[in-house]
């Protein structure tokens, strides 16, 4: 979801430090999670936890610059590696043109609230034509599940969103709970900020913020500008 393109002369020297900075243990500051109990959870394919919506029909509208950006939550699920998962359809525009169409898998454990992500399947469009699938990958095989928002968020928590090794190893750090957030759709308080990284592209961060009971309103320049439930046509 962060990086789409692959650039292999990074491939090997971000495998080794993947290797190297891997581990079970979350909320470290030097440290990324890569494992997590999904076995032990309940998984569903619909709930909540406090940044993160995963219910039919709950949308979010962002846009800044020359972009616009739509997150639908489908009344769809799929099945990745063995787990049922709920289908969330990220639309994005560039200059008014289709660019970009994800199908992204989510689960949320009953218990910890955590929302897991098993994949997706990417769209890129030029002329209103497919060109290409960056970025697409699933759990299963050399691939496994990451974690997309944590129920219980900490200052410095570290962990790995996708773990796809040389396709997508997107990873996030929560450095702040108490951030204010100005946006078309409204001013939010105790926004939560996530710094995204990519284990591929060492060099490449961008921020991005989630406020409560809504989910993401900023996502560098393209800012929220409207959210609730809507009918799927």
């Amino acid at each position: 979801m962060f990086m789409r393109s692959l650039q292999a002369t990074l491939f090997s020297a971000a495998m080794l430090a993947f290797s190297a900075a891997c581990t079970q243990s979350p909320g470290t500051s030097s440290q990324w999670q890569d494992k997590f109990d999904i076995a032990g959870c309940n998984v569903q394919t619909t709930g909540r936890n406090e940044y993160f919506v995963l219910e039919p029909g709950f949308q979010l509208v962002l846009e800044g610059g020359d972009t616009k950006l739509q997150i639908t939550v489908l009344d769809e699920t799929k099945t990745v590696d063995g787990v049922e998962t709920r289908v969330v359809e990220e639309r994005e525009w560039k200059d008014g043109k289709l660019y970009e169409v994800a199908r992204n898998y989510f689960a949320i454990c009953e218990k910890t609230k955590d929302v897991f992500y098993f994949g997706e399947d990417v769209d890129f469009y030029e002329n209103g034509k497919v060109v290409k699938h960056d970025g697409s990958w699933l759990a299963g095989k050399n691939n496994r599940a990451g974690l997309m928002m944590p129920g219980a968020p900490a200052l410095n928590m570290r962990y790995y969103q996708e773990i796809a090794p040389g396709v997508a190893m997107d990873r996030a750090e929560i450095v702040s709970l108490t951030d204010t957030c100005k946006t078309p759709a409204g001013t939010f308080s105790r926004c939560l900020k996530v710094k995204e990284g990519s284990a591929i592209e060492l060099a490449a961060t961008e921020y991005k913020y989630y406020a409560p009971g809504i989910g993401l309103v900023s996502d560098q320049e393209v800012k929220l500008i409207k959210y609730g439930v809507v009918k799927e046509k």
